[in-house]
């Protein structure tokens, strides 16, 4: 019987722009549905005619303060919590008041499937930064998945940060399958005889991250552009791909193979 072959759909992907209603989030990444906000303003007056920005040290202040109901502390550690991080948030007004100015030209979007804001002045994406590069490998270590998407957002303004924060990243996730993490060239030898493809150990001297031209990890190269920063992004996936993901895929399916079966391989092999 003649089967037809079966044609993979691809998935729907919308560059966010300020006249969509759904886009692909710059924090998620999902495409999804976005929620549009109007901004009204009013003007600060009296102990208040600046931001109240929080320090660190306020979360422990306020844990620490016993003259703070303590069904209001949760509420204010919440509010100093979001505050750090540095992202916009939404936050109920109940003083009664009904004079305020429209703000124009200025606007925010929420995405339904994270929550988080985007900031717009008129139709440019600024907050947060548009991430450049390819998407990291979903199985990276966070830390590790962190300096990857931060090199992503500086890569169009500062290559050479963009290269120095995915050789971080590099270290971090050496360190993180085991080895030292001070020196990626001894680091990735070791990897090599791991398993990982002695190619990637090539693709690595031909950007400059080991050799007589090394760059300690973290620091500028004066000779760093896009492309060398583009490759880094690349290595950082691949090492991830062989070291974590490939090992990650067998054990998954050795993991559905019945428990019987399972036993007699292990016995096999003389694992208790």
């Amino acid at each position: 019987m003649y089967r037809m072959k079966e044609v993979s759909v691809p998935k729907k992907s919308v560059v966010p722009a300020i006249r969509e209603a759904a886009f692909d989030c710059p924090h998620c990444g999902a495409y999804t549905t976005q929620t549009w906000y109007a901004l009204h303003a009013d003007a600060r007056s009296g102990d208040s005619r600046t931001p109240n920005i929080p320090h660190a040290a306020t979360i422990e202040e306020t844990h620490n303060d016993q003259t703070i109901p303590k069904d209001l502390k949760p509420l204010l550690i919440d509010f100093y919590e979001k505050s750090l991080r540095g992202f916009v948030f939404l936050e109920k007004n109940s003083s009664g008041k009904y004079v305020y100015s429209n703000v124009h030209n200025l606007s925010l979007s929420r995405c339904f499937n994270c929550g988080e804001f985007a900031v717009w002045i008129h139709d440019r994406l600024i907050f947060p930064a548009a991430l450049a590069g390819p998407p990291p490998n979903p199985d990276l270590p966070d830390d590790v998945r962190h300096d990857y998407e931060e090199a992503g957002r500086v890569l169009n303004l500062s290559p050479r940060g963009s290269a120095a924060l995915l050789r971080l990243a590099i270290q971090k996730l050496c360190a993180a399958l085991g080895e030292k993490g001070e020196n990626i060239n001894d680091d990735i030898a070791n990897l090599v005889k791991k398993g990982l493809s002695p190619l990637v150990q090539k693709a690595l001297d031909s950007v400059r991250v080991i050799g007589n031209e090394a760059v300690h990890p973290g620091t500028l190269d004066l000779k760093d552009d896009v492309e060398t920063a583009t490759r880094l992004f690349e290595l950082v996936n691949i090492i991830a791909e062989q070291m974590i993901s490939n090992l990650k895929h067998v054990e998954d399916l050795y993991k559905k193979l019945p428990a019987d079966k399972r036993k007699a391989i292990e016995k096999r092999d003389g694992k208790p």
